[in-house]
């Protein structure tokens, strides 16, 4: 095996205990060996046609290409990336059918942590659309709730400079508060914090992906 096949079958045992423990814990789950297959997922099983669509900001959304076929006359899209009034679309998808996003990070055990600036993306993955899609590379597993807050903090900076965001960490890549500072500016990105333990409430509402391949931050 070259040391490329290692790392798929290492990310595929792992993606598919993943899979397992979400499913265990009240989620879809699938697992996905590539982004095409991923992307077949979505479209194919877990989101029906003619239905209402909102976004979170997602690096994996964009490697999916899913943009293309939400804004064909087959869905309604609120489209944060092509809009007016940001805050507007957002406080919109919270009432979407669906609501299609990224993660920060998951743990072995079937539990996600998101970490937001504004809120609008936690919001709508706590509660309001009737439907939540996840998608996600293997390399945002980790073991533990704890390993996973400090992942979501430790990809802020990425997520700071993609949206171009005035603050310390977007400029020299390091928290400002692992550096004794205060990061008190409106732009900061770790405001609000979302443990999702379970997902039983809702029966059939949480959807995940699990796919074999590194993407996002």
């Amino acid at each position: 095996m070259a040391e490329n096949e290692y790392r798929k079958w290492f990310g595929a045992k792992r993606g598919r205990m993943a899979v397992k423990a979400f499913g265990e814990n009240g989620w879809t789950s699938y697992y996905a060996e590539t982004l095409e297959e991923a992307r077949r997922i979505l479209f194919d099983t877990c989101l029906p046609q003619g239905v209402s669509v909102g976004l979170g900001g997602s690096e994996t959304l964009k490697a999916m290409n899913v943009l293309d076929e939400l804004r064909t006359e087959r869905y309604k899209l609120f489209d944060r990336y092509n809009c007016r009034d940001h805050f507007e679309v957002c406080r919109e998808s919270l009432m979407a059918e669906y609501f299609i996003t990224g993660a920060n990070a998951l743990t072995m055990k079937g539990e996600m942590v998101n970490l937001d600036c504004s809120g609008s993306r936690v919001a709508a993955m706590a509660y309001g659309p009737r439907h939540l899609i996840v998608v996600a590379g293997i390399n945002k597993l980790v073991d533990t709730v704890d390993e996973a807050i400090s992942r979501a903090r430790s990809v802020a900076p990425m997520n700071c400079n993609r949206n171009r965001h005035d603050t310390h960490c977007a400029e020299t890549g390091i928290c400002a508060e692992k550096q004794g500072l205060k990061c008190n500016t409106p732009q900061r990105m770790c405001n609000h914090l979302l443990i999702t333990l379970n997902a039983r409430k809702f029966e059939g509402k949480y959807s995940i992906v699990i796919i074999n391949e590194e993407l996002g931050f």
